[in-house]
């Protein structure tokens, strides 16, 4: 499956079935304060383990930093 992710573009040989199932590949440590758009499309993190990937899809994963 070939994905976009932050304009970057992988491949992976087991895809991931759901966009939960790719951010626990991506960002492993659970974490708070992540926004995730699917096809320029905001996805509410209660739907992450029911939304389906598909190839070529893009996926945009935001993460809130604290700084000053």
């Amino acid at each position: 499956m070939h994905l976009t992710i932050n304009h970057q573009s992988k491949t992976f040989e087991i895809a991931p079935n759901s966009l939960a199932e790719l951010l626990a590949i991506e960002l492993p440590q659970a974490r708070k304060g992540i926004a995730v758009a699917l096809n320029n499309q905001v996805i509410p993190e209660g739907q992450w383990p029911h939304t389906p990937l598909s190839n070529h899809d893009s996926i945009l994963i935001i993460t809130a930093t604290q700084g000053g």
